[in-house]
């Protein structure tokens, strides 16, 4: 299988974003469910646990055998699967770091399973937007990290408010927060 996907500015953005989010939504909600889809590395499940999630609310996921392995080494129930192919129950905050460049028939297949999103970038995030609607609570967020890239976004009926954005030489990067 692939190489896992090493953090990078995305990684550190939506890192950042978690920091400021957590602590507010676990003044209200102490047993937060968190759902990590996509984990890569792990980063995004260290943050949250250093911020106060417990261990046994966080559940990532990864279609990167790779990833997953890498996840439970560090302790985190982790699970192989497409997007929610695979998920039971619903979660107070759902974060998702997808692939979100628009596909480059030149690059490798290695290197788009971690970069790109479909021909406009957007057609996994659209899949998953539409997917995390059963998986979401009721007051529950979602944050979402795009490109300035990403292209043909269907946000559905999630309202929507960009929470945390950074200016690359090349690109734009931002956090959404969904909400339903």
């Amino acid at each position: 299988m692939s190489e896992i996907y090493s953090p990078s500015e995305d990684s550190y953005l939506l890192s950042r974003i978690l920091e400021k989010q957590i602590p507010k939504l676990l003044t209200k909600n102490k047993n937060l469910k968190f759902l990590e889809i996509g984990s890569g590395s792990g980063i995004q499940l260290q943050t949250a646990l250093k911020i106060g999630i417990l261990k046994e609310n966080i559940l990532s996921l990864d279609i990167n055998s790779n990833a997953v392995k890498e996840c439970k080494r560090f302790g985190f129930n982790s699970i192989k699967s497409n997007l929610f192919e695979k998920v039971k129950g619903k979660y107070d905050l759902i974060i998702f770091n997808p692939p979100y460049f628009p596909e480059n028939k030149k690059e490798s297949v290695d290197s788009k399973l971690a970069t790109t999103g479909g021909k406009k970038g957007s057609e996994l995030i659209n899949k998953f937007l539409k997917q995390s609607k059963k998986h979401l609570e009721k007051k529950g967020k979602i944050l979402l990290l795009t490109s300035s890239f990403t292209k043909g976004i269907d946000f559905l009926d999630h309202k929507k408010k960009i929470i945390g954005k950074e200016n690359l030489f090349f690109e734009k990067l931002f956090v959404w927060e969904l909400t339903r």
